[in-house]
């Protein structure tokens, strides 16, 4: 659920408390200048995301030690899915925090991960699964789930009853890139051999000659290769090959690593600052939906002033404002959120249908906290004129969001510390790519939030 592609393609006024800034102003900013000075409240709002982390990784403590974190809350209706994404980017936040605590938890998440990898039911190639039950629960048809992470003969528990069986090269490279930075902080050989095990297996799997090249975007759950290949996945390995480089002194990651990279590259487009979503035959660019991650990704992973203004084109083109005069908002009378949606096609979504099949409409102006983060941890970095403050605007949202939205929301049955972890958007969202995002708190927003705000750039080798 990070932006991946989908099918082919046949992926105002103000409420609120001094946000003191024009809808049209969040559209027209300056390069640099996209959102207005804000100021953060980062030390207790970063303690009680750290906290959410924590009550997502603990909520089924009869189940054993060896355990992942739980990926949404109980009333985002996935039970107790843990998605391989959402729990590498778990385990860099605890590392983001620097703390003997946060150390702790991203061996245990590790140590988990490479369980999955080496028990898998199936297979014994070094793939992960696109998500696991870490607790039991009764699914809708009545079928009850009995097992936590662990099943009894010891294999690790696959996300069937959702389809979660799949293996996407983006999910594997999160995880890689999560391990590699384990070793690197521990010295710990076991999670370097973890991530090597996972860029062997997207060489076998992922690596295309078709003419745009790249590595494509992994197996359904029937172990069948995907045609399509991402911009997004691309990225990703511009960081673990690199790692991996890094880490073992293995070339051969290098020449891994520029091919990735090359594909990333040929994804740009010049004439607009930005970044298209990938191709879906390997010979055609796909033009539309252009999401957000392949703006700001692409930036945390190649740090490159030439692809910098991609920035600027998120900042301002995927700009929104939510507030409860929007059409289909959820957000509570008396507040208003500011950010970025997910896509070009967010923005264009049709507001008299529902998302998909029993969801709710969805709202243009939806805030994608997640992306949300992911831009204020690139202008941060970047650090050109105006960026600190756009970013500081950006957390402070955030961190209203955190304060005030997901209220009452459990995990694992259990009422979560007060005022922690971050929704995944502020309004049902429709991404574009056959998928919604909903006001539920999210590991994966979480995470990026406190890595924003502890300047912690995943991406970088």
């Amino acid at each position: 659920m990070t932006g991946r592609q989908g099918p082919a393609l046949s992926r105002r006024s103000l409420i609120g408390a001094g946000l003191g800034i024009s809808a049209a102003g969040l559209t027209a900013a300056a390069p640099g200048q996209a959102f207005a000075a804000g100021s953060t409240r980062s030390r207790p709002a970063t303690v009680r995301g750290h906290a959410f982390l924590a009550a997502a990784m603990d909520a089924y403590p009869d189940h054993g030690d060896l355990r992942l974190t739980q990926s949404y809350t109980d009333q985002a209706g996935l039970f107790s899915t843990a998605f391989t994404y959402d729990n590498a980017l778990a385990l860099l936040a605890h590392l983001a925090a620097r703390t003997p605590a946060g150390l702790t938890r991203a061996e245990a998440l590790g140590d988990a991960l490479l369980h999955a990898q080496t028990h898998d039911p199936a297979y014994d190639d070094g793939r992960l699964r696109q998500a696991y039950n870490v607790g039991p629960y009764t699914f809708y048809d009545g079928s009850l789930q009995p097992d936590g992470f662990v099943r009894a003969d010891g294999t690790a528990n696959v996300g069937t009853q959702f389809g979660f069986t799949g293996t996407a090269v983006g999910d594997m490279a999160w995880a890689g890139i999560a391990l590699g930075a384990l070793a690197r902080r521990t010295g710990a050989r076991r999670f370097l051999e973890g991530a090597v095990r996972i860029g062997e297996w997207i060489e076998r799997t992922g690596r295309t000659d078709e003419p745009l090249g790249g590595y494509k975007f992994g197996v359904d759950g029937a172990n069948q290769k995907l045609p399509f290949t991402s911009t997004e996945h691309n990225t990703d390995l511009v960081c673990l090959f690199g790692r991996l480089a890094r880490l073992t002194g293995d070339r051969v990651w290098l020449e891994r690593r520029g091919r990735a990279e090359a594909f990333v590259r040929r994804m740009w487009e010049p004439s607009g600052g930005f970044f298209y979503t990938g191709t879906n035959d390997g010979v055609t660019v796909n033009k539309s939906p252009v999401p957000e991650d392949t703006q700001t990704w692409t930036h945390l992973a190649l740090g490159s002033r030439r692809y910098s203004r991609s920035l600027d084109w998120a900042a301002a083109e995927l700009a929104v404002l939510d507030h409860s005069g929007r059409p289909n908002s959820t957000v509570p009378a008396g507040q208003s959120y500011e950010g970025v949606t997910f896509s070009s096609a967010s923005l264009l979504a049709n507001e008299d249908a529902p998302i998909a099949d029993g969801q709710p409409r969805p709202d243009r102006n939806g805030v994608w906290f997640e992306g949300t983060a992911h831009l204020a941890l690139a202008l941060r970095d970047r650090g050109a004129r105006g960026d600190e403050a756009g970013a500081r605007r950006l957390l402070a949202s955030i961190e209203r969001a955190q304060d005030l939205l997901g209220d009452g929301q459990t995990i694992g049955g259990k009422a979560l510390p007060e005022r922690s972890g971050v929704v995944s958007a502020s309004s049902p969202l429709d991404t574009g790519f056959g998928f919604g995002y909903y006001p539920y708190r999210h590991t994966g927003a979480t995470a990026w939030y406190l890595m924003a705000a502890a300047r912690f750039n995943p991406l970088q080798v």
